[in-house]
């Protein structure tokens, strides 16, 4: 299809789809989580800069999430999501309805013919584009590898310094008993935060060929996984103490406290355990840090490896697919043998009273 003057460009065939209907059709109804959070952010950015459904520019979204400080694998998750969303929508018909109801004005702008032909070559054209569009190597998000993870990005508490943060909070306050038993619950099973913020009453005890464990129901991935409790089962007695204290016998086990004492029905969100998580610091080589949840799921993995745990045991009790991600998770493991050996030496004293 031509233009008076020559081939038509790309410029012609983006149709500007704007405000709720876009947003309708990249948020499809019943996404959550961190779904939902990803397509909301696209759009958002999709609309600040006056884009098009039709042309997304995956490599603009790549840059701007970059600027933004976003890690360079969580921008590689936000870009596949938002393909995973548009290929969806490309064996659907949303799309190519959407783009033949609006090519009408389209041919009308460009001086051509408004007839089904022309119609239906159009929407191929920019449907074909944003396939093309839609490849990764379009907006390719390179991740170093890292051998290594220091001790400065990722914290894996000693066993002193988990129980220093467990008994941080207290137990003679409500908030501090709930706290103590969230915290205790976290460093004893490695759960995620998303699932100590869902964790139930009826979880707490379960049993598997009569081993006494946590349940978590829906985890990750919409998968149900047992952690036994083990030697770890006295974080129990904390949790129970708060319920008992706190009134609790069914639903969440992690509530909301209001001023005053009063303990809601809802549990807490994910955000609010992160802050709780977070209130509490401790000395690590002299400086004060604050741990974050997923430090504490690192931390169960760290100590139960050094503790003899079989790594595939850590890996199901993680709820992890792949063993390189557990392993991740335990750290360096026997860092004392790579330690330098002294097969060279430099006299120190050279160095007394240089002037420079």
């Amino acid at each position: 299809m031509q233009e008076a003057g020559g081939k038509m460009t790309g410029n012609d065939i983006i149709l500007q789809r704007r405000g709720e209907d876009l947003r309708a059709l990249l948020i499809p109804q019943g996404a959550e989580g961190v779904t939902r959070q990803r397509l909301a952010r696209f759009a958002d950015w999709l609309e600040g800069r006056g884009g098009s459904l039709y042309t997304p520019d995956l490599a603009g979204w790549r840059d701007a999430l970059l600027a933004e400080g976003v890690k360079p694998s969580s921008a590689r998750a936000y870009l596949a999501t938002v393909r995973s969303r548009y290929r969806a929508l490309l064996r659907g018909e949303s799309l190519r309805d959407g783009l033949y109801d609006h090519a009408g004005a389209m041919l009308e702008r460009i001086g051509q013919a408004d007839n089904p032909a022309n119609r239906y070559a159009l929407v191929n054209e920019a449907l074909t584009r944003l396939e093309n569009a839609l490849d990764p190597k379009q907006a390719f998000v390179k991740v170093p590898k890292k051998q290594d993870r220091t001790d400065t990005t990722e914290l894996r508490l000693t066993r002193e310094q988990a129980e220093a943060l467990l008994h941080a909070p207290g137990v003679a306050t409500l908030r501090g008993l709930r706290d103590t038993a969230l915290l205790a619950v976290m460093l004893c099973t490695g759960v995620r935060v998303a699932e100590a913020a869902a964790l139930a009453v009826g979880d707490l005890r379960q049993r598997l060929k009569g081993e006494l464990g946590l349940l978590v129901r829906e985890g990750k991935g919409g998968k149900d996984r047992f952690i036994p409790w083990g030697d770890l089962s006295w974080a129990l007695v904390i949790v129970d103490k708060w319920l008992k204290v706190a009134g609790i016998t069914a639903g969440p086990v992690f509530r909301e406290i209001r001023k005053g004492g009063k303990v809601q029905a809802a549990g807490l969100t994910t955000r609010a355990i992160q802050q709780i998580v977070q209130r509490y610091q401790v000395v690590i080589e002299g400086e004060r840090r604050a741990a974050r949840p997923h430090d504490l799921r690192r931390t169960y993995a760290a100590r139960q490896y050094a503790a003899g745990m079989d790594m595939n045991a850590i890996r199901q009790n993680l709820g992890h697919e792949d063993i390189k991600t557990t392993q991740g998770y335990i750290g360096a493991m026997n860092i004392e043998t790579r330690r330098g050996q002294a097969e060279y030496s430099f006299d120190l004293r050279a160095l007394d009273g240089l002037t420079v």
